[in-house]
Order: C-alpha cells, then structure tokens, then sequence
C-alpha cells in the first residue's frame, strides 16, 4: 500500500511470440517456431516504452526461448528497473509434463535467464496457467529449483485451464515447501469467480469492466490485483492464419488493435509495481 492509502497492483507481462500462443497451437508446430517471423521484441519495447512514460515498473514472465534469441530485450527488461522472472522454457503447459521434465524445464530456463540477466530470477508462471488441483507437485520442484513464489493459478472455469476452488488471493499452496502463489486476479459474482486480471478478457469486454473489477478488488478486498498482458496482444498487425478455428480465432484476433490503448489507461488509473515488490509490506509506488 502507498502511503496516501491507495493499493499498489502487480503489473505482469508474459514475454511470448504470437505464434507461441495457446490458440495458434493447432496450425503451428514447434519446430517451425524459429521460421515464423519475430515480432516479440518490438512488441514488448513498446509496453516497455508505455511503462516508462507512465512510470509503472512490472514483472515480465519470459521465456528462456525467447531470451535466447532476444538477449538486449532481456537485458533493457533488468536495466529499465523491471522484474526478470521465468514463464519457463518453451510454453510447454506443466500439467503435460512429467515431474522430471518439469524440473528440466523451469530449472534450465532459470538458469538461462539469470545468465543473459544478471540478476536472480524468483518468480515463475506456468503457461496457460497449466498448474492446478491435479499437479500441485510442481509447487514442489519449483522450490527445489530455487524460486520463492508462482503466478501460476487462475481461480476460474476455462476450458485451458483454472483452479475454482484456490484461494482468490496469495496462499501458500504447499504448507511444507514455501513457495507463494500470487493467483491471477478474480471478482466473486453469483457464487462464480470471473476473471478480472487482463488477457483475453481485456480485450472481450469493455475497458470500464476491467477498471471496475480492479478498484473493487482494491476497495471491497483491500487488496492487490494481478493483472497480465503478453505482447502479442499490442500487434494488430501480427501475420493471421487462416486455418485457425473459430473460436481460437476469435480469442487469439479480437480487439487487437485497441490493447494498446486500453493498456496505457490501466496504467495512468492505478497504480502498479512489480510483483516481487507488491508482496512485500511497506512497498511505495
């Protein structure tokens, strides 16, 4: 909390290409990752351009895929004054993955992001939000891997993922392993939790129902809200691929071009941090 009393929010990006996303899943192959044109580090410049006029600091959730590849990214992600933090290796869901090649996954691109970084990486999200009631194992390797804390479970239904029964606000998943789980942010309505904490939904619907949700989480609550965004959803002019289905297309394509905008409004309404610094008493935006 500042001092003024306003509630300082957690401000993440999820640093993946478009053709990473979970929708394109189905028309591109991972081994044809490499032939797709990048549009990743123009992407996040921008947000990482938004930031900076707007003074918002914010944790970014990378891929050690990505930055491989996109090494002066990562390193104006540490410079700008922004948290380096792991969204694993190559976007492969935790819940597909064995516990040994979990542990491969999360522990390498940990290690690759603190090389290309400099810094020490804490945190880590599961793509597509892939850790939930039926692997709560991860939480375990994640701590023997050395990360404190996740950003890993969505407490709502979806048909990719979420975790209905977790808590709607920090927990600690595992009593006896110490990592902390930061769940994505949620409005309980109707015996429902809806999801209020960015990605597609802040595209869907209109701008004043997210800005809503978030000042009740920080009024009702007297709590943080976690909000997400990857780059992708900035690019209106990202490559289509017309043998998408309907509905991921419509998920993956819908109100691109006005992500941007509603973006720099999120970050002039509230105010934002980054999540390692959100959890921490005594924080000052």
């Amino acid at each position: 909390m500042r001092r003024d009393g306003r509630i300082v929010n957690a401000m993440s990006v999820d640093v993946e290409d478009y053709f990473q996303a979970q929708a394109l899943a189905g028309v591109v192959d991972r081994t044809d990752w490499d032939a797709q044109p990048s549009r990743v580090a123009s992407n996040t410049h921008a947000i990482l351009d938004l930031f900076a006029d707007q003074g918002v600091k914010a944790t970014f959730f990378t891929l050690s895929w990505i930055a491989s590849r996109h090494i002066d990214l990562v390193r104006r992600i540490v410079g700008d004054g922004h948290e380096l933090a792991s969204h694993g290796s190559q976007h492969r869901r935790a819940d597909v993955q064995s516990p040994e090649a979990f542990r491969r996954d999360v522990g390498g691109a940990k290690r690759r992001l603190e090389d290309i970084g400099g810094v020490e990486v804490l945190g880590y999200r599961a793509p597509i939000f892939s850790i939930g009631a039926a692997n709560l194992w991860a939480f375990d390797v994640l701590a023997e891997e050395g990360y404190a804390y996740s950003s890993s479970v969505y407490p709502v239904r979806h048909d990719y993922y979420g975790m209905p029964s977790a808590p709607r606000f920090a927990f600690l998943p595992r009593s006896d392993c110490g990592i902390e789980e930061y769940p994505i942010t949620t409005v309980p309505l109707l015996g429902r939790n809806l999801p209020a904490g960015g990605g597609g939904f802040f595209r869907l619907l209109p701008y004043a129902l997210s800005r809503a949700a978030i000042a009740r989480v920080n009024a009702a609550d007297r709590q943080a809200a976690v909000f997400y965004i990857h780059p992708w959803e900035i690019d209106g002019d990202q490559p289509r691929f017309k043998r998408l289905p309907l509905k991921s297309r419509f998920r993956h394509y819908l109100n691109l071009n006005k992500t941007l905008d509603r973006l720099t409004r999120l970050a002039g309404d509230f105010c934002w941090d980054r999540m390692d610094r959100v959890f921490r008493p005594g924080v000052v935006c």
